[in-house]
């Protein structure tokens, strides 16, 4: 089972310290930041951030997956790279919120909206 949890549009910006922050229209706003030890992870954040740098402004996708071929068990975000093509993230954990502040989020090629195919070469 495949079920789209929420949609919208996301941005993701770097500040001067070059932390990206990850906001998620309707959902809330994260700082991605990698842990020594751990990878990345998403840290809930309700303070304004001056950004240096736009990485990307968007659409993305929520989806909870369970008993799917291919595909891992639980949250999955989609986030919209340009030009019909989609990265897929693993979210084990679920969605940093106001109880558990942090949370892992893992790049994977596990894409549930459909992309054109991606291709190197012209």
């Amino acid at each position: 089972m495949v079920k789209l949890i929420a949609e919208g549009n996301y941005k993701l910006i770097e500040t001067r310290n070059q932390t990206k922050i990850l906001n998620l229209e309707k959902r809330n706003t994260y700082a991605w930041v990698n842990a020594k030890n751990i990878g990345e992870i998403l840290v809930t954040t309700h303070k304004k951030h001056p950004f240096d740098t736009i990485l990307g402004i968007s659409k993305y996708r929520i989806y909870e997956v369970k008993n799917e071929a291919k595909l891992s068990d639980g949250l999955h975000l989609e986030l919209n790279v340009g030009n019909g093509y989609w990265q897929g993230y693993f979210l084990p954990t679920g969605l940093p919120n106001e109880k558990k502040i942090r949370n892992r989020i893992i790049p994977t090629k596990e894409i549930i909206t459909r992309s054109k195919k991606l291709s190197m070469s012209k």
